[in-house]
């Protein structure tokens, strides 16, 4: 079945061009670097030690989220492991941003190859992993049966796996099964995601459950005294900031009905609007001007006004910085049917969260805030505004939530440490 995949992705690589292409006109990088996406990339400067080139860790997270949640095992290894290089991949530029922006030149990144037989082991050969630590849910058959020719072990961290992904994966269960089959462990966020693993056929004796990496999150120091400092700017004592984080299309315009219900009891409310993606930048100013409100651009490096209605937060990697205001947080994905995003960062920062009902990507941390009562998760997305007035005039309440959330941060730590016990397990350290 692996080839006849691997002959379906070839017909359709022109597709893939073509659409990263298109989203190029609004994000340029989608366009630069395509060699490394066939696996052409100068491997020279992969890090030296005294016998010759260092053995290789490979990281590998798609995008933003899983980059953020691998922080905490990324600077783990490189702490645990000196005598190794830690390559990471991403798919998509803002990942790559995220990792220059996390681990500077402590490691060596490149674009993730498409999942091509070639590509594949001109990136295998040019890296030579020793062990591949991959992030979430990010199967490819193509890798997976590459590195099991190589010889290198594969860790699954901080796995989940939605009822809809297994339904998915269920589809080509062949498929599905040979690749879990080459897999050395998996460590699931949950028990129930393992269970969908094994129903798709994991050898149960490779299932962990080591609860999620994203309890993990440290407020270092230094990005607390920022948020204090950018509150103090925004004259947040005076105001009730809203930040709707990482919102997709068809979001926006829900979160700006909401929020213009929310104007008519609470003047000072300030919205703090971040879409996910940079393309989408200019397109949701463009809807915020249209709809009457005054819009100030977080790039700009100004403070709102009194008068400013929304602070358009389009500058990357400032989500977590900019939660650290939030007297409440909306967390997009979830009014629309992607599945929502992480719940965790707001309720590290004390912030009590609103979600629409679609969570289903983040179902075991979603109801475990909402159990603390950390959290409200929306039946439907028309409750909105009516919510948001509510905790907008209850600030004991927000109070409330925002500790509950913290605690369950605080109880849930430890996914790091399970995590890296089997990646000891898969690769003994290196002197």
């Amino acid at each position: 079945m692996r080839h006849l995949y691997s002959l379906l992705y070839t017909l359709l690589l022109p597709a893939i061009a073509l659409r990263m292409l298109w989203r190029s006109r609004r994000a340029p990088a989608y366009r630069e670097r395509l060699a490394e996406r066939l696996g052409y990339f100068d491997s020279s400067a992969l890090a030296s030690g005294p016998g010759g080139r260092k053995p290789v860790i490979w990281v590998h997270a798609v995008s933003v989220g899983e980059t953020i949640a691998a922080a905490p095992l990324v600077d783990t290894l490189i702490d645990h492991y000196p005598g190794y290089q830690l390559v990471i991949t991403t798919t998509t530029p803002t990942g790559s941003e995220r990792v220059s922006a996390l681990f500077g030149e402590r490691v060596f990144h490149v674009y993730a190859p498409w999942d091509l037989p070639g590509a594949m082991r001109r990136f295998f050969d040019a890296v030579q992993p020793s062990l591949l630590l991959l992030m979430e849910t990010e199967l490819w058959p193509n890798m997976l049966h590459r590195a099991a020719a190589c010889d290198c072990p594969v860790v699954l961290a901080n796995a989940r796996l939605s009822e809809r992904s297994a339904a998915g994966y269920a589809r080509v269960a062949g498929l599905a099964g040979e690749m879990l089959g080459q897999l050395s462990g998996v460590g699931c966020q949950s028990a129930a995601d393992g269970e969908r693993f094994k129903a798709l056929g994991l050898p149960a004796q490779r299932l962990h459950i080591t609860g999620s990496i994203k309890f993990d999150l440290v407020l270092t120091p230094e990005i607390v005294e920022e948020a204090e400092q950018l509150d103090q700017n925004w004259d947040g004592d005076h105001r009730t900031v809203i930040v709707a984080a990482s919102t997709h299309p068809g979001e926006d315009e829900q979160i700006l009905a909401a929020y213009a219900t929310v104007k008519e009891v609470v003047d000072l409310a300030l919205l703090v609007l971040v879409p996910r993606h940079p393309e989408r930048f200019d397109a949701v100013h463009r809807l915020c001007v249209e709809g009457g409100w005054s819009v100030l651009r977080r790039s700009c490096g100004e403070s709102p006004e009194a008068a400013t209605d929304i602070v358009l937060g389009d500058t990357m990697g400032e989500l977590l910085l900019l939660l650290g205001i939030a007297d409440i947080a909306v967390i997009g994905g979830s009014l629309v049917e992607h599945g929502g995003h992480n719940v965790l960062e707001p309720a590290a920062w004390a912030a009590p969260v609103v979600t629409g009902p679609h969570m289903f990507n983040f179902a075991t941390i979603s109801s475990l805030l909402v159990e603390a009562g950390a959290m409200i998760q929306l039946v439907d997305p028309s409750q909105l505004g009516e919510t948001l007035v509510e905790l907008a005039l209850d600030p004991q309440r927000r109070a409330t939530m925002g500790a509950a959330g913290k605690q369950v941060v605080k109880d849930n730590r430890g996914a790091r440490d399970r995590l890296m016990a089997l990646v000891e397990a898969a690769l003994p350290p290196a002197n």
